[in-house]
This record gives structure tokens, sequence and C-alpha cells, in this order.
């Protein structure tokens, strides 16, 4: 495999990052949306979290863009302010190369230094097992599974949730 490159997405990389997502929303269950975003739309989200200060990070093969992670907030309420929710994706061809563990220990390294006290997965599909042992080797937790919460593709999709602390030691 050629070197991943790692750097911070811009609004130009919309189009690239739509079509990773694209595969995901029409084949998987690791996101719940139903209808694709436009690369435009995409750019917007990428706008409103990097504004906000939160991480976008795209991954790069050869000077294409093969994933990439982010991390927003957890929920919209003051008390959730110290706590993100990441995600990521990969190209399919590029998956269980490594290259979704690098991207994550980016996003989980800026959130730290930024001050962020916890990290939760939230992930579509208790089957997602490739994303599941990828943050728990980067020290998430299993914290539940919420059954049947989600529907897609006319059937119950669970979602998983995981949690990690982030730069703080935490009292048990």
């Amino acid at each position: 495999m050629s070197k991943v490159f790692i750097r911070d997405a811009t609004p130009d990389d919309a189009a690239e990052i739509a079509a990773i997502y694209e595969h995901y929303v029409r084949h998987g269950s690791a996101t719940f949306e139903e209808t694709p975003p436009e690369p435009a739309k995409m750019a917007q989200r990428i706008r409103a979290l990097q504004l906000e200060k939160y991480p976008w990070q795209v991954a790069c093969i050869d000077g294409a863009i093969c994933g990439y992670a982010y991390a927003g907030p957890h929920k919209a309420r003051s008390a959730y302010r110290f706590t993100v929710e990441n995600s990521v994706y990969i190209a399919p061809g590029h998956t269980q190369r490594g290259i979704g563990r690098i991207l994550m220990k980016g996003i989980i390294a800026h959130c730290t230094d930024a001050g962020f006290q916890q990290m939760m997965a939230v992930i579509g599909g208790s089957e997602n097992a490739g994303s599941i042992r990828l943050h728990a080797a980067l020290g998430f937790e299993h914290i539940g599974t919420a059954r049947g919460i989600g529907w897609k593709f006319g059937r119950p999709v669970d979602v998983v949730y995981m949690q990690r602390a982030l730069g703080l030691v935490r009292a048990d």
C-alpha cells in the first residue's frame, strides 16, 4: 500500500467525501441517513464543524481521498459541551488497512488537546464488526446497545454505544 497522508479536510474535498459516504448510505447501516447528501451539503457540514473548532480530517493515498473522520457535538445541550461524538468512513477497497485507526488517532488527539473529556461512538448496526473492533482497539468501551431503534432497508437496526475518556482520570 502507498503511504497514507492525513490532512485537515476542506470544503473542496466535499465531492470525494460525499462519494465515500454515499456508499454507506446506500449499502450499509453505519449511517441512518437514507438519502446521500449532495457535495454542497457535505461542504456545509465540513465548514460548520470546523467553524466550531471540531476536527475533520481526510486520509489520502496518491492524492485521492480514501477515508475521513471527524468529531462534533454529541448532543446540543450545554451539559454535553465536554463530550464529542466521532464518525469515521473508509472508501470501499481501502478498508482493513489501518486507515481508520490512523484517522481516529488524530481525531482523538485533537479532541484531547482541545479539552474535551469524553468521546462517544454511536455505531449503526450491531453487525458492524469492523467499526466495533476499531473503536475497542482505540480504548473505547461498549456501554450498551439500543435494539432496533433505527429502520433501514426494511428492517430494524441496532445502535451500539461505545465511550472513551479523553485526558482525564476516570472515577469509577
